[in-house]
């Protein structure tokens, strides 16, 4: 058997002294200690161990302050009158003679029908009133003839009354020709369309050749005068009733041109296609930039009522779900709380529920929070916003 080499037991030796350096510090280190025990304890030791130092955050009291949340919706510029725009009497159109969007007056015409017919029935009326004419003129000289041959003694007593009952059945039948020869001129009349209120056109459904019925509308005038902004709204806006029915509006396009209004109309049903309710705003001076169609914002205001409101900084969510912390005076330690939240504004909330008056909030430093720390209040500086 070879004898061993002279340098095994060397290597052997700084192995083991290398060993008992490597584990050295960690079996007889003092300091180390404690992190092994806990080690060694298992999770649950650790988490039982108490924090050294305590957090310092900032608090508020909550206290109910009135609130008064602003509606800003969009709408646009409508009239507050419309009128539908339709023939008297039936014909094929001949002429159209304006667009949409034409300002038309209110004896303009705004169409022609084919007024053949028409014609056919004026000369009719004509000549039926000359024919009736001529017997009126016949019977007023047969009864001027009998009436003098009566006092003669030359006709008799029947004679006269034939001829005075001619004369008046002439006379009532040249009335009733001028009768049907107004109806005919009035008839014709009625191939032209007239709106007889001045306007802007908003819409049409007639072209030359069509074929329309009497009272079919083929125009849709916005009569000028009083202006509306209408808004379509959810309903849930308006269980709360605003402060007041005045509306501040503004033109999308230029800020700069403003009008005030009245909640003029509320639509009793809501929108089935959009859910929505319609509120015209009565406008009572309507600028000339604001022009039929524009795109205006509406704002108001809800009547103010108290609730509790909180900065932005105290809200923090807990099981998904919205939350503050609130701290125990008499411990000195937190715990997160859900909250139902009422509104949202530009710097803070409002809640509806989850928090009672005279309860202290965390606003500050929530991120280093956990349930049941005991913290640390620092006190505001003197003008310090919580």
């Amino acid at each position: 058997m070879p004898a061993p080499r002279p340098d095994c037991a060397f290597r052997r030796g700084r192995s083991t002294a290398r060993l008992s350096v490597v584990l050295r510090p960690f079996l007889v280190g003092p300091s180390l200690a404690l992190p092994v025990a806990a080690l060694l304890a298992g999770p649950a030791a650790a988490e039982e161990r108490p924090l050294a130092a305590q957090t310092l955050v900032r608090t508020v009291t909550a206290k109910p302050t009135p609130i008064a949340t602003d509606i800003v919706i969009t709408g646009d510029i409508q009239a507050q009158a419309q009128t539908n725009v339709s023939f008297r009497t039936s014909g094929k159109i001949a002429s159209r003679l304006v667009e949409v969007g034409d300002h038309v007056a209110a004896d303009q015409v705004l169409a022609r029908l084919d007024p053949q017919e028409q014609r056919a029935n004026l000369d009719n009326a004509r000549a039926a009133l000359t024919s009736a004419e001529a017997l009126l003129t016949q019977a007023k000289l047969n009864f001027k003839r009998q009436e003098t041959l009566l006092a003669s003694g030359y006709t008799t007593r029947p004679a006269y009354d034939n001829a005075e009952q001619q004369l008046r059945t002439t006379q009532a039948a040249v009335d009733s020709a001028k009768a049907a020869l107004g109806t005919a001129q009035e008839q014709l009349s009625y191939t032209e369309l007239r709106a007889g209120v001045s306007g802007i056109v908003l819409s049409r459904s007639l072209e030359v050749g069509q074929v329309v019925q009497s009272g079919q509308s083929v125009l849709v005038l916005a009569q000028d005068g009083a202006r509306d902004a209408v808004f379509n709204v959810y309903e849930a806006l308006l269980a709360t009733p605003p402060d007041s029915k005045t509306v501040e509006i503004t033109l999308q396009s230029d800020p700069a041109v403003t009008a005030t209004g009245l909640v003029r109309e509320i639509s009793p049903s809501v929108d089935p296609a959009s859910g929505t309710v319609r509120v015209k705003v009565g406008i009572a001076q309507t600028p000339e930039a604001m022009t039929l169609g524009s795109v205006v914002i509406g704002r108001g205001r809800f009547r103010p009522r108290e609730a509790i409101a909180l900065p932005w900084s105290a809200l923090y969510r807990w099981k998904r779900k919205p939350a503050v912390w609130v701290r125990d005076p008499q411990t000195n330690t937190v715990a997160p709380r859900t909250v139902v939240i009422d509104r949202y504004g530009s710097d803070s909330i409002a809640l509806e529920s989850g928090v009672a008056p005279g309860e202290e909030i965390v606003v500050a430093g929530i991120q280093f929070l956990r349930p049941g720390q005991t913290v640390t209040v620092a006190s505001a500086e003197p003008g310090a916003a919580p």
